[in-house]
């Protein structure tokens, strides 16, 4: 998947009838996090994704 699709799945999750949000917010927004993810020790930004992966996980059951 390249990075522009995964925006665009993540655009469609989020905008929803109660709440909208549009795609250029989301971009802007997921962009953002990956900034936040650049700036860190590799092992701590791979421990992050991790745990936030885990608790999507948790969420989908």
């Amino acid at each position: 998947m390249k990075v522009n699709d995964f925006y665009n799945e993540v655009s469609r999750l989020v905008d929803t009838g109660k709440t909208q949000i549009n795609v250029a917010d989301t971009k802007r927004v997921l962009a953002c996090a990956f900034d936040v993810l650049a700036k860190m020790e590799s092992s701590d930004a791979v421990d992050t994704l991790a745990k936030a992966l885990a608790l999507a996980k948790k969420r989908q059951k």
